[in-house]
C-alpha cells in the first residue's frame, strides 16, 4: 500500500514537471513574437521579420509527432516514469542552448540555423511530455475523480505560458527595453537549467503507474514495438484525439501567440500590456481546467469538451474588436475570457483522450493523435493569423479560421463514445 503522501506527490510532481517543460516551449514562442526578429533576422522587413521569427517557433511542431512516437513506444515498453525523465532532460539541454546561441550580427546565417535545430529538439522532447504525465496520473489515482486528477498535469501548458510571460515581463521591467532586446531575453532560457533540475528531482521520487506495472506482469514475452498494430487496431481513437486536439490547439495559439503579436505589432500597445494579458488569461485558464475536469466527472467528457469548443469559436469573433476599441482593462478581460473558453476544452478532453485506449497502446496511441494535431494547427496557427492579417488587413479571416478548426472536433465528439467511468485496467 503506497503512503498517503504518494498521490499528493504524484500530482505535484506531474504538474511541476509539465509546467517546466511547457515553460521551456513557450518562452521560445514569446521571445519569437517579441525579439527574435531583431536578433536573428535584423535585415528583414519588419512584417516579414516577425513572420520569420514565428517560423522558427513553428518548426518545433514538426518533431512533436516523432517525439510522441519515440517516447510513446518507450513509455509503453519501459514505463511512463522513465520516458518522462528522459523527455524533461532533453528539453532542458535544448532550451539552455537557445539562450547561448549568438545573434545574426555575430555569426550570420548560422544563428537562425542553430535556433531551428534547437527548436526541433524542443519539439521532440515536448512530444513525449503530455501523454506520459497525463497517463501516469490517470492510471495511478481513483477513477471516480479521474477528470479532476487529469487536470493537474494539463495545467502545465497554461502555467508554463504564465511563467514564461511573467519571467520575460519581469526581465523587461528590470533591465529596460534596450538591454532586454540585446541580451536580457537570454536569461529566461538559461534559467531553464534550475527549473529542469527541480523537475527531474521530483519525477524520480514518484512511483510507476500501478496499471502499467500490472500490465508488465501480464506480459508473457519481452515487449515489442507495436506501432503498426496500435494504428490498425485503434485508428478511430487516434483520429478522435487528432481532430479534437486540432481544434483546441488552433484556438489556443490564436488566443495566445497570435494575440500577443496583434496587441504589440498591430495595435502598438506596450509589450508589458500584452504579456500581462497573457498572464491573466493563463491564470483564468488554470482555474477553469480544474473546474471543467471536475464537471466532466459529473456530466461526461464529451459535453464539457463540446461546450468549450463552441464557446471558444464564438469568442474568436469578439476578442479582436473588443481589444481594438478598449484600453488596458479590455486586453485583460479579453485574455481572461479566452483562457476560460480554452480551459473548458482542456478540462473535458484530458481524461477523455486517456480513456480511449487500452494500457498496452495508451501512451503511443494518445501521443500520435495528439502530437500530429499540433503540427497541422499549433505550428501554423500564428503563421496563418499573421498571413491573413497581412493579406486582408482585417482580423475577421483569422476568426473564421479559428471557428472552422473546431468543426471536425465537434463532429468527432458526436461520433465517439462517452468514456466517463471506463475501466483503464484493460
Amino acid at each position: 500500500m503506497p503512503p498517503k503522501s504518494a498521490p499528493r506527490r504524484l500530482l505535484v510532481s506531474s504538474s511541476i514537471g509539465s509546467i517546466v517543460e511547457w515553460y521551456d516551449f513557450f518562452v521560445f514562442a514569446s521571445a519569437a513574437a517579441l525579439v527574435f526578429d531583431r536578433v536573428f533576422f535584423p535585415g528583414a522587413d519588419p512584417r516579414n521579420g516577425v513572420l520569420f521569427a514565428l517560423m522558427t517557433y513553428a518548426v518545433g511542431f514538426a518533431t512533436r509527432p516523432l517525439g510522441g512516437v519515440v517516447f510513446g513506444v518507450l513509455g509503453d515498453r519501459y514505463g511512463r516514469k522513465r520516458a518522462l525523465v528522459w523527455s524533461l532532460l532533453l528539453m532542458g539541454v535544448a532550451t539552455m542552448g537557445v539562450g547561448l546561441v549568438p545573434g545574426y550580427a555575430q555569426i550570420g546565417v548560422a544563428a537562425p540555423a542553430l535556433l531551428v535545430v534547437l527548436r526541433l529538439i524542443q519539439g521532440l522532447a515536448v512530444g513525449g511530455e503530455v501523454g506520459g504525465a497525463l497517463l501516469l496520473v490517470a492510471e495511478s489515482l481513483p477513477a471516480a475523480r479521474r477528470g479532476f486528477w487529469s487536470a493537474w498535469p494539463m495545467i502545465g501548458g497554461a502555467a508554463g505560458n504564465l511563467l514564461s510571460s511573467g519571467v520575460l515581463a519581469a526581465l523587461g521591467l528590470v533591465l529596460g527595453e534596450a538591454a532586454f532586446a540585446a541580451w536580457g531575453w537570454r536569461l529566461a532560457f538559461l534559467a531553464s537549467g534550475v527549473l529542469i533540475g527541480v523537475g527531474i528531482w521530483m519525477r524520480t521520487r514518484v512511483e510507476e503507474s500501478p496499471l502499467y506495472r500490472a500490465y508488465v506482469a501480464r506480459r508473457a514475452e519481452a515487449p515489442k514495438s507495436e506501432l503498426a498494430t496500435t494504428l490498425a487496431a485503434h485508428w478511430r481513437s487516434v483520429l478522435t484525439v487528432f481532430f479534437v486536439k486540432a481544434g483546441e490547439n488552433a484556438l489556443f495559439y490564436v488566443f495566445t501567440t497570435f494575440y500577443v503579436v496583434y496587441v504589440t505589432r498591430v495595435l502598438h500597445r506596450p509589450r508589458t500590456v500584452a504579456l500581462e494579458g497573457a498572464a491573466v488569461g493563463s491564470i483564468a485558464e488554470i482555474i477553469t481546467i480544474f473546474a471543467a475536469g471536475a464537471l466532466s466527472d459529473r456530466i461526461g467528457r464529451r459535453p464539457v469538451t463540446a461546450i468549450g469548443l463552441l464557446a471558444a469559436a464564438l469568442w474568436a469573433f469578439i476578442l479582436f474588436p473588443a481589444t481594438a476599441t478598449g484600453g488596458v482593462a479590455a486586453v485583460m478581460l479579453v485574455a481572461a475570457v479566452g483562457g476560460i473558453c480554452h480551459g473548458v476544452i482542456v478540462g473535458g478532453m484530458s481524461a477523455f483522450f486517456v480513456e480511449l485506449f487500452p494500457t498496452s497502446a495508451r501512451y503511443t496511441g494518445f501521443s500520435i493523435g495528439y502530437q500530429m494535431a499540433t503540427v497541422f494547427t499549433g505550428a501554423v496557427a500564428p503563421l496563418i493569423g499573421v498571413a491573413l492579417l497581412n493579406t486582408y488587413g482585417s482580423t475577421l479571416p483569422v476568426s473564421l479560421y479559428a471557428m472552422a478548426m473546431t468543426a471536425p472536433g465537434l463532429i468527432s465528439l458526436g461520433m465517439a463514445p462517452e468514456t466517463r467511468g471506463v475501466d483503464l485496467a484493460a
